[in-house]
């Protein structure tokens, strides 16, 4: 028996290859396919299930294009009605797969279909969980993103409760929990950074397992504090139940390099959207007038999801010279294939084209302080609400980059903000969507409230997150 956690840290998700005997199957496989069929041609195996926890808000899965490349069955657990042909398992309904058996539990509360996969070993015994978004290591799936009709979140978080009492933590203490996310998922709340562990462990430091809490209990902790869902989650949900095409049909279409005039035409009367994909150090020195700077080493598929509103939104990008098609995948690994091609030779094609080319004022925070302290500066924070709670600058006004499309009223155009965020990614994210809007009375703060906290600059006093209601 062979199991694998393939984990991609930009969307703290983890898939997972387990075999036996030849006969392989994939949990939550990425958008795309042709890793986990060189997996198994790698071990000698035939991919024989695709076996899926829920239908995905946060990414969008290769099920439909691996199964169709490998002869794989698709399986969903009870209340799944995809578009696409695939296999209903009932609630306990056990797969064959070589010597081991991987038995489906139905548990409804992350998402009415929600499932988990438990895998029985060779000797009959019960090795493992693949719990989905149903328990994660540290927190337990946000009950509001599955509310229809008269069905409300407090209605889901009972279910949940349900579930993890009935049919998870009757399971033996030494069974592995194999979470579909970790640490920096939006949906959980406070996920730990470990992948996995012993469920026994779960129960004595996971809060939504204590042994005595109540229902009510439950639904008030797992609700309370929950900040609205990205907006593509709903768009995604819905791609998973369709069926997304292949990624190879996107990287066809994406993975192509422009000349500086096709691009700017492109940008200019074509509708396209420009995204500058390389680090903000590089965005701050240059970068094309009105572009969005996402950077790839960052979570830039989250960010994309939460920041782009329409997935059908013509992209165009700039990137390091090689990462190209990885700049796509990741793009469509959040619901974005309409990306249409990038800038041949980067920024230095454009300014050798004598295209136009703006840059940003970035400071650092002995500066900043410097700055501070002679007053009559207005600092915009824009990290999550929070962070903000925990610990800020004094007087510095909260815009969360989350949300900052929605709060764009409360930028004043005459004043000069200086930016800021945890260590220096968002701040220039923010910034960047800031000047597209026409506001440029924008510093950044490099290295972020990091930097900060070691300069004279006043904060609030720190109030843990674990005590804010």
């Amino acid at each position: 028996m062979n199991i694998e956690q393939i984990y991609t840290g930009c969307l703290a998700q983890g898939a997972y290859y387990i075999e036996s005997e030849g006969e392989a199957a994939i949990i939550d496989p990425l958008r795309e396919s042709t890793p986990y069929i060189k997996k198994a041609e790698k071990e000698g195996a035939k991919i024989k299930y695709v076996f899926e926890t829920h239908f995905h808000a946060d990414f969008v899965s290769g099920h439909v294009d691996l199964a169709e490349k490998s002869g794989a069955t698709i399986v969903y657990g009870p209340n799944a009605n995809p578009s696409y042909e695939f296999h209903k398992a009932y609630d306990g309904e056990e797969f064959a797969l070589g010597k081991i058996k991987i038995k489906a539990l139905h548990t409804p509360g992350h998402t009415l279909e929600s499932t988990t996969y438990l895998l029985i070993d060779e000797k009959g015994e019960e090795h493992a969980i693949f719990s989905g978004d149903t328990l994660f290591i540290g927190d337990v799936g946000r009950p509001d993103l599955a509310q229809k009709g008269d069905l409300t979140q407090d209605d889901l978080a009972g279910m949940l409760y349900g579930s993890l009492r009935n049919k998870i933590m009757t399971l033996p203490d030494s069974v592995i929990v194999y979470p579909a996310h970790g640490a920096g998922s939006a949906c959980g709340k406070n996920m730990s950074k470990e992948t996995h562990d012993l469920l026994g462990n779960q129960k004595k430091t996971n809060y939504a397992l204590r042994a005595d809490m109540t229902k009510e209990e439950f639904v008030k902790e797992v609700t309370d504090g929950l900040l609205p869902p990205p907006q593509y989650f709903a768009q995604n949900v819905a791609m998973n139940k369709a069926g997304a095409i292949g990624l190879d049909k996107v990287l066809e279409k994406g993975n192509v390099p422009l000349d500086v005039e096709t691009f700017e035409a492109m940008a200019n009367h074509e509708g396209a959207l420009v995204l500058d994909t390389r680090h903000q150090r590089d965005f701050i020195k240059g970068h094309i007038p009105n572009s969005i700077f996402i950077g790839i080493d960052g979570n830039f598929a989250p960010w994309v999801g939460a920041l782009i509103p329409d997935l059908q939104q013509p992209i165009i990008f700039l990137a390091d010279k090689g990462r190209e098609e990885e700049v796509v995948t990741r793009l469509s690994r959040v619901g974005y294939d309409n990306t249409l091609g990038y800038l041949q030779g980067g920024m230095e094609a454009w300014s050798s084209a004598g295209k136009d080319i703006q840059d940003m004022e970035s400071i650092n925070a002995a500066e900043f302080a410097d700055r501070y302290q002679k007053g009559n500066i207005h600092v915009m924070d824009v990290r999550k609400p929070g962070e903000y709670e925990a610990e800020h600058v004094e007087d510095a006004e909260s815009i969360p980059l989350d949300f900052i499309s929605e709060q764009m009223d409360r930028v004043d155009p005459d004043k000069t903000y200086h930016i800021h965020c945890a260590g220096g990614y968002r701040s220039v994210i923010a910034a960047s969507i800031l000047k597209s809007r026409g506001f440029h009375k924008l510093v950044d703060v490099a290295g972020g409230y990091k930097d900060i906290k070691e300069t004279e600059i006043p904060t609030t006093n720190f109030v843990c997150p674990t005590t804010q209601k």
